[in-house]
């Protein structure tokens, strides 16, 4: 059975919630905001609560009371859902068994704020625990599933929200204003009385639940999506740690704690430690103290409240990373001996036979400047031709272009894995695709070197002969080439192509001139259309299509779950690189124990966010 489970809250959490809530609303006696009960429950019944054992719960009576007018003596908890499993009240249950207090507080805040934007109307109370509940009433009640569907989306933005009331059709229940609290004290509304009994007469008609939904689409989809991939994983024989799909693994114990600020008290023994191994590990993957600080108040809250206070936080935060840097620093081991190839192959390479030459940084960018011209006016053209196969190309040689003006350099010694974490796809993927490009490009990129033990495959890639004539004649294109940006490895390559047509167009263009320019089918590229402006990311004016300027590709590719998905490729890439060099080096490093692949601490990479939307391509290459 599901409740706002608080029951680990020590008893100074009700002083000190209340004296912040004493001034909240106007003031109104536990009796008359039990006046509510009837009219958020899905079921005219209620249940008591009692202690068992160690934990309070709401046990099934066999003849459960119904509600009346009188206030229950002892904690009680409505039904959320009716005989037909409708519900006729959305229950959010923000409660301080899920986060601490503080982002239990930032994450009311949040959801305010998101239900005031899509013209919902709803009620609010906090729990002498500190744990805070919203009521959203509708008009037309919602069948189980779909109820259930909204209140995980919830839960994708508040990390305090427990959505178990709504995933138990049988026991869900939940606490109302006025009821009885385990701790002492009751439900008290944050609402004034008199506004409340309105709200909850009013009601919220099916056009408010559809702007909920719309604004909600991006945790919608993620929700569906993950269940996806864990019902796949389920079905498949055995699957390996290794070969699970993306997002298919539970949360790691850092990013819990990053997210909630509940942490194990059998490993740290502090707040302290905890908050430590957190900035030793954001330090470990390449985070500045900046955008440390600029996601405490977004997608992290649990970690500034682990420092209690924002003066805290402030007097801290500076020293602790500190000391996460030079503890991050540490030399390396002597006994391990240099290597001339860099072990995620990301990095500036060192050929190991050959003389390929060296070319100057701004000659590196005017190769790439050309090389487009040639891509938009040659290439892509050619590729259209092969299908499914020529999609994926298309975008490889933009990843291509991106990996040579990030690192400025004409020399790819670039692992299939790097290129798979930049595109979204598997590396066995890109290890098909690479030749077939090579082959392709008519000359623009050739094979210099074959991979051998860590080195991968060496490609020069350069302007043929041929092709410099048409690309001095064609101007420039203004933007910047893009391969995958996060937020396409969940909205697909054709949106890609479909986005990089708006948004390097030298006009707006409309549909038909969208359709000729990608290749692509009018179906597919209608599709693209619609789904990207369900997201606002652009709009359609008098039939020509613009990119909406307020919406954030990094901040839609986070609620997706796209940078995610990302960063547990990576992980799991540096799994496989850690497998294969302890093969190569068995004679010289031990092979690695199963625990020392799989620790999901150790092995979880969080890619740094970017300080603006183009600074993406360097961060994925320099961290994959």
């Amino acid at each position: 059975m599901h409740e706002g489970r608080n029951d680990s809250i020590v008893p100074h959490v009700v002083s000190s919630s209340m004296h912040a809530h004493a001034s909240v609303g106007s003031p109104s006696t536990p009796g008359d905001a039990w006046a509510l009960a009837p009219l958020i429950a899905g079921n005219p019944s209620y249940r008591l609560g009692k202690w068992i054992g160690s934990r309070f719960q709401y046990p099934r009576p066999r003849n459960p009371p119904r509600i009346t007018g009188t206030l229950p003596e002892r904690p009680a908890a409505v039904m959320i859902h009716g005989a037909d499993g409708t519900v006729a009240t959305l229950c959010i249950d923000l409660d301080t068994s899920k986060a601490l207090q503080g982002v239990v507080d930032a994450d009311a805040q949040r959801l305010r704020m998101l239900l005031n934007a899509a013209g919902v109307i709803f009620v609010e109370d906090f729990s002498p625990s500190g744990g805070r509940h919203l009521y959203i009433p509708l008009q037309k009640r919602l069948g189980a599933v779909e109820a259930r569907e909204l209140v995980e989306g919830l839960g994708r933005i508040a990390a305090s929200l427990d959505p178990g009331p709504h995933q138990n059709i049988t026991d869900g229940c939940i606490r109302v204003p006025g009821s009885a609290h385990k701790l002492g004290g009751h439900q008290t509304l944050v609402t004034p009385l008199s506004r409340a009994y309105d709200i909850m007469r009013r009601r919220n008609p099916a056009e408010a639940v559809a702007a909920l939904r719309a604004v909600l689409a991006p945790e919608l989809l993620r929700n569906q999506t993950l269940k996806a991939r864990v019902a796949k994983a389920a079905a498949a024989p055995r699957p390996s740690a290794t070969q699970l799909p993306l997002g298919a693994g539970s949360e790691s114990p850092l990013r819990c704690t990053a997210r909630t600020g509940l942490y194990d008290t059998a490993r740290y023994a502090s707040a302290s430690e905890a908050r430590m191994a957190v900035l030793n590990h954001f330090c470990a993957c390449g985070w500045t103290l900046e955008q440390v600080r600029r996601e405490l108040g977004g997608q992290f809250p649990g970690l500034a409240a682990l420092y209690a206070s924002t003066g805290r936080q402030e007097r801290l935060l500076e020293a602790e990373w500190a000391k996460a840097c030079a503890w991050i620093q540490k030399p390396a081991n002597p006994k391990q001996p240099r290597k001339g190839a860099h072990i995620n192959n990301t990095s500036q390479s060192l050929p190991t036979g050959g003389a390929l030459g060296s070319t100057s940084t701004a000659g590196v960018h005017q190769l790439v400047n050309d090389l487009e011209n040639v891509l938009y006016a040659v290439l892509d053209h050619r590729l259209k031709e092969r299908g499914r196969e020529g999609v994926s190309l298309r975008l490889l040689i933009r990843a291509v272009l991106g990996y040579m003006r990030t690192m400025e350099t004409n020399v790819l010694d670039v692992g299939c894995r790097t290129f798979a974490a930049a595109l979204g796809k598997h590396h066995v993927t890109i290890a098909r695709l690479l030749p077939a490009l090579a082959a392709a490009s008519d000359g623009i990129l050739s094979k210099v070197l074959e991979a051998r033990g860590r080195n991968a495959d060496t490609y020069l890639i350069q302007l043929p002969q041929h092709f410099e004539r048409l690309a001095r004649d064609l101007s420039w294109r203004r933007g910047k080439i893009h391969g995958i940006r996060p937020v396409f490895r969940a909205l697909g390559d054709v949106a890609a192509l479909v986005y990089e047509a708006i948004e390097r167009g030298r006009l707006s263009p409309t549909t038909a001139a969208i359709v000729r320019s990608t290749g692509l089918s009018r179906t597919a590229v209608e599709t693209a259309l619609a789904t990207m402006s369900s997201y606002t990311m652009i709009e359609r004016r008098h039939g020509h299509w613009t990119i909406t300027a307020g919406t954030g590709l990094a901040d839609l590719a986070r609620r997706l779950g796209a940078l995610d998905d990302a960063a547990e490729q990576i992980s799991r890439h540096r799994k496989q690189r850690a497998a294969w060099h302890a093969w190569l080096d068995r004679h010289l490093v031990p092979e690695l124990a199963e625990y020392e692949v799989d620790s999901p601490e150790v092995d979880l990479y969080w890619i740094p966010p970017s300080d603006g939307e183009l600074d993406w391509g360097g961060t994925i290459w320099r961290v994959a």
